[in-house]
């Protein structure tokens, strides 16, 4: 089977440790079964290959989460990016339009899942069961039906056409998309299950439905027409069209860790970083800040601390966090990239207009910045740790700690360092954004 991971997000429920780069499932705090840490994208693509499903993922996700996929998953992950975001229905099919281009058989089973989902390894076991029930054409589509645990409005239902059996493919009624909480309690009486977002199809069930907008059309050229595949889910688009679905049933464990509250409930420590308690409890706080946070005799609080902000939450009331944050921040303050990783230190925005951004970057050895320019910014550079090679306008010269580079807007210039390099950035312009890049290829 092939397993595509959907990979999305704002960044903002998990704020201020995600961001619009740093979305909560690349957030390294769980506990991993070495006692090592892990994020929830690492932990899903763990135990997907622990239960000897797959090797053959491929992660659908919009361009600026290609580094950080890249750094969790490694290099050699397949990784279909979005030209614009469009919603999961053309996101799969382009994602599945790749697997075709890879020469995979239209008759292969594949499954389409989340990335956060935190659940234990009988989930893994009934995406098995549902590969197994396409390839045996039970169904055109098959849907994991999770067991309620109660009756929430927050999930949509699948109502089976008889009484499902765990791990037992069973015919769909209908569906019902997030209902009142009375309405819940009827489904669940009926038997309905939630929909667990996880879906298995044959591949060329799902091509054949992508081709009605573009008939045979090479990944390629899907990919360079994205904008004309419809703006429209999943669910909607081809769960609720189906003729032929069946689901199976999932009764074990399934969260979704994310807000803080239910995030906590699975950090194996009650502090992290810098940090500095007395008096606390049931008090979880995070730093990703160098200076120290100290909490005194806080009770079930959530503290989280980064260069986007800090925030300070009693933990059962952080579920109303993104529409008070959603408007926060210009740009990220702090990103991994390919080559390494930076924070802002500071940025300031005088009378007139001008600006002034100051950030710190750590490139790791062999890795380099691309060779780019900028049309709206000058910049000094100051090494501070570490060696490298600097090219501007074409000529090369070694750098190390205590060389200060002045790069004026329009120069071509990249970095790659020998060492781990650290150095600081001051950027100074009208218009201090990331877009403001131009890339070019390079030969080191």
């Amino acid at each position: 089977m092939k397993i595509i991971l959907l990979s999305g997000g704002s960044g903002k429920r998990l704020w201020p440790l995600s961001n619009n780069s740093r979305s909560k499932q690349f957030l390294r705090v769980l506990t991993t079964p070495d006692g090592g840490k892990e994020s929830m994208i690492q932990r899903v693509a763990r135990q997907i290959r622990e239960a000897g499903l797959t090797d053959e993922i491929v992660v659908a996700t919009g361009a600026n989460q290609l580094d950080a996929i890249g750094i969790q998953l490694g290099k050699d992950t397949a990784v279909v990016t979005e030209p614009e975001r469009r919603d999961t229905f053309p996101a799969i099919a382009l994602a599945c339009s790749y697997l075709r281009s890879q020469g995979t058989s239209p008759d292969e089973p594949v499954i389409v899942m989340p990335c956060d989902s935190y659940t234990e390894n009988t989930y893994f076991s009934t995406i098995g069961l549902m590969a197994k029930a396409v390839s045996e054409g039970v169904a055109d589509l098959v849907l994991m039906g999770v067991r309620p645990t109660y009756p929430s409005a927050k999930y949509g239902y699948i109502v089976p056409a008889a009484t499902p059996v765990d791990g037992e493919p069973t015919p769909v009624s209908r569906f019902t998309e997030k209902p009142e909480v009375a309405e819940a309690e009827r489904l669940i009486a009926e038997g309905a299950l939630w929909n667990g977002g996880v879906f298995a199809f044959r591949l060329g069930y799902l091509n054949e439905i992508s081709d009605r907008y573009m008939p045979q059309a090479s990944f390629e050229t899907l990919r360079a027409n994205y904008g004309k595949l419809p703006k429209i889910s999943f669910d909607y688009e081809v769960v609720e069209k189906a003729d032929s679905v069946a689901v199976i049933p999932y009764a074990g464990d399934w969260r979704d860790l994310g807000t803080w509250n239910t995030l906590t409930d699975e950090l194996s420590d009650l502090t992290h970083g810098n940090v500095i308690t007395d008096a606390c409890t049931s008090t979880y706080v995070i730093n990703e800040l160098e200076i120290p946070v100290v909490c005194i005799g806080a009770k079930d609080f959530v503290v989280a601390a980064s260069p986007d902000g800090i925030l300070v939450s009693e933990r059962k009331l952080s579920e109303n966090l993104k529409h008070l944050v959603g408007d926060l921040g210009k740009r990220p303050m702090y990103e991994e990239r390919r080559w390494g990783q930076y924070k802002v230190i500071d940025m300031v925005e005088f009378p007139d207009g001008y600006c002034a951004l100051t950030k710190q970057l750590t490139i790791n050895a062999g890795c380099a910045l691309s060779y780019q320019r900028h049309n709206c910014r000058d910049e000094v550079w100051t090494i501070i740790n570490g060696e490298g090679e600097l090219v501007l306008d074409g000529e090369r010269r070694t750098v190390s700690r205590g060389d200060v580079i002045t790069i004026t807007r329009g120069q071509m210039h990249t970095l790659r360092a020998t060492t781990p390099l650290t150095f600081i950035e001051v950027q100074q312009g009208t218009n201090l954004v990331e877009e403001d890049i131009e890339r070019f290829p390079f030969d080191w």
